[in-house]
């Protein structure tokens, strides 16, 4: 199944499909830092930057050998983020319109849309089933339904909103049930990312830094499945943060949050709240507010947020910190992606066998 990701951003979203069997034939952004490592990750996948309110389904075509079975999508979130100032006049919302007018012209057999929680509320609900009004009549619509990361696994409570389509005569019938009644135990902090705190620093590579986990044997079963074969990651570095915000921070308990910087300190036995992008240099460079680590007087790291989002260790961000959490904040955990495409592929007749060996 020929799968196109538009708004690929770092990838997240298709490495949850790619782990249910699904492959990534092409994928679209703007923003070349954030899809910077995408060649890295998904080195099957042909990668096209540029302005997808100027691409046309005849242009995505001519990059795909095969027909376009799915596409996937989330539209840029800011303009309709409850955190953020929902301006109706934010000209990133017109961006969900242009993802539509896509998949219509482009007729996949299955498409998914992903975004935040705020564009089912009351004051964006109408741009977006207007956006919709583009699509034939033949596709069914599962949706939108807003599906919590935390209840598919993940170490992280994250909240989005999700619209599937499916054209009944080549996928079996899907009901929003079948996804909004998944209630699987989440993962804790713990489990995600304690193997990684006593890891060996090895020499880097590419502009990258490596690691060493010491000893695999005693991560969770989150942790192992997330394990490179080879037990090595990499985005290990510190922040360095001065002395008097450390001693701040050390005075944070677990479930707490600073008084000065509004920074959550995360609970050992908890999960993490919804990790988020900041701006990129063209409306500020805000970087948005990181969780402490359980234990330790500091922001986390870029693999422990990586784990929390649910990325594989094998998954390469940006070399400098800063693009790599833009990266995590921006992207769709790949756990609720692959337990979302997970329940579509017998549907659509996708074998699940690098699922299975995920697992």
């Amino acid at each position: 199944m020929n799968l196109v990701d538009l708004f690929c951003g770092c990838g997240g979203f298709s490495n949850g499909a790619e782990a249910a069997g699904f492959k990534t034939s092409l994928a679209i952004d703007v923003d070349p830092i954030l899809t910077s490592s995408v060649r890295l990750n998904h080195p099957g996948a042909l990668l096209k930057l540029g302005d997808i309110s100027q691409l046309s389904g005849d242009f995505i075509r001519q990059h795909v050998e095969n027909p376009v079975d799915v596409v996937i999508g989330g539209p840029p979130c800011q303009g309709f983020s409850s955190m953020g100032h929902r301006k109706v006049d934010d000209p990133r919302r017109t961006l969900l319109a242009h993802y539509y007018r896509l998949v219509a012209e482009l007729q996949p057999k299955l498409f998914m849309m992903e975004n935040v929680e705020g564009l089912g509320f009351a004051d964006a609900r109408a741009t977006l089933d207007e956006a919709m009004q583009a699509l034939p009549s033949r596709y069914r619509i599962v949706g939108p339904m807003v599906l919590d990361a935390a209840n598919f696994g993940a170490a992280t409570r994250r909240r989005r909103l999700f619209v599937i389509g499916y054209d009944e005569a080549y996928v079996d019938t899907l009901e929003v049930s079948d996804f909004s009644d998944i209630r699987m135990p989440p993962a804790t902090v713990r489990e995600a990312i304690s193997d990684l705190q006593d890891a060996i620093e090895l020499e880097g590579t590419e502009g990258y830094d490596r690691w060493q986990i010491r000893d695999a044997a005693i991560a969770s079963n989150y942790a192992r499945k997330l394990h490179d074969q080879t037990h090595q990651f990499s985005g290990s570095q510190r922040t360095i943060h001065k002395l008097d915000v450390v001693d701040r921070f050390r005075k944070v308990p677990q479930g707490g949050k600073d008084a000065v910087g509004r920074y959550p300190r995360l609970a050992w036995e908890g999960q993490c709240p919804t990790l988020r992008a900041g701006t990129g240099s063209d409306r500020g460079s805000f970087q948005a507010v990181r969780p402490l680590h359980p234990d330790e007087p500091r922001v986390i790291t870029v693999r422990e947020a990586a784990r929390l989002q649910g990325f594989p260790d094998s998954f390469k961000f940006h070399p400098t910190i800063w693009h790599s959490f833009r990266m995590i904040g921006n992207s769709v955990s790949p756990i609720i992606a692959r337990e979302i495409f997970g329940i579509i592929a017998p549907r659509m007749g996708v074998e699940e066998g690098r699922r299975v060996a995920a697992e």
